[in-house]
């Protein structure tokens, strides 16, 4: 979030206390009774969107991190698959001599 970003939101928080305590108005409660209910409602909501912003943080879930962990995920499906496309258009020989020099082929122990 940028800073004008979070300028609107602010404003927006603003205006929706606005608009509440005028809905609270409007329904029967005045003064500091329609006050203290459009700043209770406000609470919650600030408090419930603190809490799922913690809840998403600590099980990792962030919007951020879960796109970092698709891309590596399909980033490494795609290697792996051309990785493998070109081991196989190897001749067996070049396939057998680069195992080998990888270290996940023995080398034929020679005779005594």
């Amino acid at each position: 979030m940028n800073r004008g970003q979070a300028i609107l939101l602010g404003i927006g928080i603003f205006a929706l206390g606005g608009i509440g305590y005028a809905l609270f108005q409007a329904n029967g409660l005045e003064g500091f009774s329609a006050g203290i209910a459009t700043s209770a409602v406000l609470t919650v909501l600030v408090l419930g969107w603190t809490s799922s912003y913690l809840l998403r943080a600590l099980t990792g879930k962030m919007t951020y991190m879960q796109q970092r962990r698709e891309y590596r995920e399909a980033y490494d499906s795609l290697t792996n698959e051309q990785l493998q496309a070109k081991f196989d258009a190897l001749s067996p020989e070049e396939q057998e001599q680069l195992l080998r020099e990888t270290g996940q082929l023995a080398d034929d122990p020679s005779p005594p």
